[in-house]
């Protein structure tokens, strides 16, 4: 029997356990192995470790680990979670059944990318979701925001921190006048036609091409996509969800990670809308702090 099973072992699962290791209690992380940032060459606005790979980052936090004695970790993909009568039976696809008093769900999110030629081989290396993360690497560049949502309109205005050649694709989506004349303030031109395919050389991007009309020579495009759980687990527990942004659901918390379900606790990318490295780490930290709390209630109850 566990204290804790963390579900997801990237930045938020890593960081949350070890501030339960920290706090002496026994914890156990399960990880797919397949985190979102992978695809992405460098992590970036995380204190100290700006510029640093997202394998080596995760790299250094279990050999960090390694110097306490109460976490171990299992590669698995878990399938069902369910509460017992002592806290929560968690199931592999292979069958493996583990126990614990707490739960603590850091699975993440994945992009559900726009099925447009040459954009997935350079997801995080010239075709971005987030200018906090990239918009240096970016920036003077003359760059493009594929149109998803409203929210997109926000996005090209945000860009023109980094860069003064802005134009924002809608993709033969209309824009409303209010839209046209934000835009206009802020200097982002607009493209109306059907983006194909991107082209360039390698994982590179140098231009876009459209339907019709001529191609636009970019060297970064934007795009936030909508993305679905990595798992489904939360579901299972009943979690309360809620959308804060169009196409983003997250697990409803707390400050310290809490869930509506009882005993079960949530933190990263599936648990807030604010998505970077070191977020997705601070949220971890809290939501180990929250159930510790918890469990030491119960302790001394």
């Amino acid at each position: 029997m566990q204290d804790a099973i963390i579900i997801g072992g990237s930045n938020a699962g890593l960081n949350a356990a070890l501030v339960l290791d920290r706090a002496r209690r026994q914890v156990l992380v399960l990880d797919r192995e397949q985190p979102r940032n992978a695809p992405s060459p460098a992590a970036h606005g995380f204190l100290s470790r700006d510029g640093t790979p997202p394998n080596e980052i995760r790299r250094i936090g279990r050999e960090q680990l390694r110097s306490y004695e109460s976490v171990t970790f299992q590669i698995g993909d878990v399938a069902t979670a369910q509460p017992s009568d002592t806290g929560f039976e968690v199931r592999l696809q292979d069958g493996t059944v583990y126990t614990s008093r707490k739960l603590l769900l850091a699975s993440g999110v994945r992009d559900e990318l726009p099925a447009v030629d040459g954009l997935a081989e350079r997801w995080g290396k010239s075709v971005f979701h987030c200018p906090y993360c990239h918009g240096w690497e970016a920036r003077d560049q003359p760059l493009a925001v594929y149109w998803i949502d409203p929210l997109s309109v926000e996005l090209a205005i945000i860009l023109g921190g980094w860069s003064d050649d802005i134009i924002l694709c809608t993709n033969t989506n209309e824009l409303d006048d209010t839209s046209r004349d934000r835009l206009n303030r802020y200097n982002v031109r607009i493209r109306e036609e059907r983006i194909i395919r991107l082209e360039g050389t390698g994982v590179t991007l140098q231009r876009i091409i459209f339907d019709r009309g001529d191609p636009l020579e970019r060297h970064g495009l934007f795009v936030r996509p909508p993305q679905q759980h990595q798992s489904d687990i939360a579901q299972q527990l009943g979690c309360e969800m809620e959308e804060m942004v169009p196409g983003i659901t997250t697990i409803k918390t707390g400050m310290m990670g809490h869930t509506s379900a009882s005993g079960v606790f949530a933190a990263g990318d599936a648990s807030t809308p604010m998505q970077q490295a070191v977020m997705a780490a601070a949220t971890g930290a809290a939501a180990a702090m929250g159930l510790n709390h918890e469990l030491l209630q119960e302790d001394f109850a």
